[in-house]
């Protein structure tokens, strides 16, 4: 099988579909971003790019700190409304009857129906080109209670999360297995060979 070669550009798929809101209590903004993702884990850091053309990227930029709102199927139009729209001219939070939710590190508003809200200062900013990267350190993550399972572990299956791939929105899978699953298959069927050979 042969692969075609394309010019370069962005066309690593699937990626999250957050909104990110930023700004004040009073006076607040939501934007889409799909350029977003860990950086490290220890300290927990991310990143965010934002073009300089955006309405919050002086927000960001002068109040360094926003909070990523992961999103979900019941939020999908709310998302995509909110990354076409421009917070100059509307009040995303209103017009998508969004709440708005006090955030306990930074003074944004998070995103009350989002089942997960990742509170997030920027340390760095670094311009590359058609965007801006805010990479931010990690305050605060807030948890819908709802998603919480008996266990005291966050069940995102339970989410309907979504991601963007190549200009469209897709809900995301059943889970197929889990980190180390691969390894820890080879050990349960290497315990079982055990036990079958002691009887």
């Amino acid at each position: 099988m042969s692969k075609t070669i394309w010019k370069s550009g962005t066309f690593e798929y699937p990626i999250p579909a957050v909104m990110v809101s930023c700004g004040s209590m009073e006076k607040s903004n939501i934007i889409t971003v799909a350029w977003t993702g860990v950086i490290n884990s220890d300290p927990a850091m991310v990143y965010i790019s934002v073009r300089s053309s955006r309405y919050s990227y002086n927000i960001i930029k002068e109040t360094k700190e926003f909070a990523i709102n992961l999103t979900t199927k019941d939020l999908a139009y709310a998302t995509d409304w909110c990354g076409v729209k421009s917070g100059k001219n509307v009040d995303k939070f209103k017009e998508m009857h969004l709440t708005k939710q006090k955030a306990e590190f930074i003074k944004c508003p998070l995103i009350k129906e989002s089942p997960v809200s990742i509170e997030c200062k920027v340390e760095k900013i670094i311009e590359l080109g058609s965007h801006t990267m805010f990479m931010a350190r990690v305050v605060s993550i807030d948890v819908d209670e709802k998603y919480i399972d008996e266990k005291g572990a966050f069940d995102i299956s339970k989410c309907n999360l979504i991601a963007y791939a190549n200009g469209g929105y897709y809900q995301l899978g059943k889970k197929i297995g889990k980190f180390g699953y691969s390894v820890q298959k080879k050990k349960t069927k290497a315990k079982k060979y055990n036990q079958n050979q002691k009887r």
